[in-house]
């Protein structure tokens, strides 16, 4: 029977809706005691508030308050149900969607729907792929509906610079520009506007968010620049209730989808109002809301994603990346997308090492092939194959079409050849010809990995020499493990294993890899500045040789404010606790320092950047001349560290002498 027909009683308290995201265990707690009777409300109350207070006190009287607040505002919220009249009420029987749709794919529907509900524990064996393969793009099916708000775009106030798009932790933002034709079929509610682009006149413009997959974090809106000039609280994307919105945008979404792509060879990736136009890869993910880390992810997979293989430390990057039943790595259109695995924790360079080792094997077997069926598959073809460039998006498109007119060629030989030998090494080169287009080797983990357990095998991948590119998503805490400290940690900070500050500074990984001389070295964070960004993951990819990109990452072991966390990365950066520099090894060629320091000098005290987190700020409470003492041996960490980066890019660098 239903819980009406088997309840004594019923209470309702809308938790989200009252106390957002924060306050929710407590006010959980004087519900249970409320409807309960194990104790007095008055006294379980006190009870509780005086937990509150010895429990949050070291994250800050903000903390404590809202907790309190959000017990006080419950008894107020907090309903019972009159079960009887509720029976004899007529109410329809509210239908179950099924956990995913019925357009999805069978394995999708059959088995994966299975473990989204719940039910994977009864599928057999022979159900699950033999070898562990799972297909790509299967987050998008979930819809989870988790956002109690989502952004809600104003085609008035847009200045259309792509950053909201940027920043999207889950890809539920989106933009595109089309032909005015493409509206011919748009729904009523679907918004559009005309593109302000010089390289797009004439073009429509729409920003399209996804709302079931949206997790509400409001990240877009506070990097938004745009302000309504009619009502200044307003920006160009605004928050608003998910609910009443969510089937007309979800028909805008399904319109959105179908509308063409922009041709990506055309795109000025240096412009982030037109780089963000590409297609992401990685999408939907169960990352938490306002994760740091994963717009540099879905960077990775705009710039690269159709040609990557991805090598992920263990970690939080690994459970949201590969995650069963669901995985957010995805494919485009034409099927390519990035091939991704993770190993363990501690060997994740060398695995991607040998992806890299494997992936220039093979090209050289199938350039041997190709050279020896030169005069069967025409020798203009094989040499304008053999020696492309391959160093931008036009020249990858133009050697996707050599590539396909190679394999029509081999299939032609192979229907008028006989002989078995010479058959034998045309449909060895057919399994490898898709190899002559380049591809890219990410070794992707988080600072745990990097800086500790993982270290001497990075170490052993940059001294290689190989052209491989190592993303660290740099958290500065072992998050995936609930927060405990790395070598990454700075100095001061409270976190697990580190209760009274960490005593001692923070590893400078990036300073250590220029060492070697031919790696690529840069440090970025987006929310300080998001050309910087863009423009080293280019020219580390671009890079033919190892590369190494340290990525600050918010997270919510910082005990921040999610929605306001690229604040954070910014502060951090105007205060010099991280750098912004790109070190690139080719810049000897033209005479010129390898090193360029790209942040500016400190302009705001390190106090003032730190003690925007909890992490931080929580030891000015619980040890207060510990904190002080801290602070100031991390103030003249970062002034030494600043002046030695000067120093180093200053220095004079002779051109490489030619022997």
């Amino acid at each position: 029977g239903s819980i009406l027909e088997q309840a004594e009683s019923i209470w309702l308290f809308h938790c989200a809706l009252r106390v957002s995201n924060k306050g929710r265990t407590p006010v959980m707690q004087v519900c249970f005691f409320a409807v309960s009777g194990v104790l007095e409300k008055e006294d379980a109350i006190a009870h509780i508030k005086r937990s509150i207070e010895k429990t949050y006190r070291k994250k800050g009287d903000e903390i404590v308050q809202m907790n309190l607040n959000a017990v006080d505002q419950t008894l107020e919220n907090l309903h019972e149900v009159n079960v009887q009249t509720t029976l004899h009420t007529p109410h329809p029987t509210p239908s179950i969607k099924p956990p995913v749709a019925d357009t999805a794919p069978p394995f999708v529907r059959e088995v994966l729907g299975k473990m989204i509900a719940g039910c994977g524990d009864r599928l057999p064996v022979s159900a699950l792929p033999v070898d562990g393969t799972y297909p790509t793009g299967t987050a998008k099916y979930e819809k989870r509906n988790i956002a109690q708000e989502i952004p809600v775009w104003d085609t008035d106030v847009c200045v259309q610079c792509g950053k909201c798009v940027m920043v999207c932790p889950h890809s539920v933002i989106r933009s595109k520009v089309y032909d005015v034709e493409a509206l011919e079929t748009a729904p009523e509610t679907f918004k559009h506007t005309n593109a302000r682009d010089h390289d797009w006149q004439g073009l429509k413009f729409t920003i399209q968010v996804a709302v079931e997959d949206c997790t509400g974090c409001g990240i877009c809106v506070d990097v938004c620049p745009a302000k309504n000039k009619s009502q200044p609280r307003l920006k160009a994307i605004n928050m608003n209730p998910q609910p009443p919105l969510r089937e007309s945008e979800r028909s805008n979404w399904d319109f959105f989808l179908d509308l063409p792509n922009p041709d990506r060879p055309s795109l000025n990736l240096h412009k982030i109002s037109q780089q963000q136009m590409q297609e992401p890869l990685f999408e939907f993910s169960g990352a938490c809301a306002g994760c740091g880390e994963t717009p540099y992810l879905k960077l990775v997979s705009q710039l690269f994603g159709d040609r990557a293989l991805i090598a992920n430390a263990t970690g939080c990057s690994s459970i949201y990346g590969g995650n069963l039943p669901t995985t957010p790595w995805t494919h485009n259109a034409e099927g390519r997308g990035p091939a991704w695995s993770n190993s363990l924790f501690e060997d994740n360079a060398e695995f991607g090492l040998g992806f890299r080792v494997s992936i220039d094997k093979q090209r050289e077997f199938a350039s041997e092939l190709l050279q020896q069926l030169a005069s069967e598959l025409g020798e203009e073809l094989v040499n304008a194959i053999l020696n492309a460039t391959q160093h931008d998006e036009a020249d990858i498109y133009e050697q996707r079409d050599r590539v396909a007119l190679l394999k029509e060629g081999i299939q032609t030989l192979l229907e008028q050849i006989s002989d078995n030998t010479l058959k034998s090494k045309i449909q060895n080169l057919k399994s490898l010809a898709d190899l002559f287009v380049k591809k890219s080797v990410w070794i992707i983990g988080g600072d745990g990995w990097a800086y500790d357990i993982g270290f001497g095998g990075l170490d052993h991948v940059l001294a290689s020499g190989r052209n491989v590119n190592v993303l660290v998503l740099d958290t500065e805490v072992y998050s995936n493990t609930g927060g405990q400290m790395s070598k990454s940690t700075p100095r001061g900070a409270v976190a697990k294993f580190a209760a009274g500050g960490k005593p001692a500074p923070k590893k400078d990984l990036g300073l250590i890899a220029m060492t070697y001389g031919n790696v690529y070295v840069a440090s970025v964070a987006m929310g300080a500045r998001d050309e910087h960004t863009l423009k080293a993951f280019l020219e580390a990819e671009a890079y033919d040789g190892p590369s190494l990109i340290i990525a600050y990452s918010h997270c919510i072991a910082h005990g921040i404010d999610m929605s306001t966390a690229m604040q954070n990365q910014k502060a951090a950066v105007d205060s010099g606790r991280w750098l912004l520099y790109r070190y690139h090894p080719d810049r000897r060629q033209q005479g010129a320092n390898p090193l360029q320091l790209d942040s500016h000098a400190p302009k705001i005290p390190l106090e003032r950047s730190m003690y925007l987190e909890n992490r931080f700020k929580m030891l000015t409470k619980s040890q207060p001349e510990a904190a002080k003492r801290l602070l100031e041996e991390a103030q003249q960490d970062v002034n030494t560290r600043w002046q030695m980066y000067q120093y180093l890019a200053a220095r004079p660098t002779q051109t490489a002498r030619e022997d």
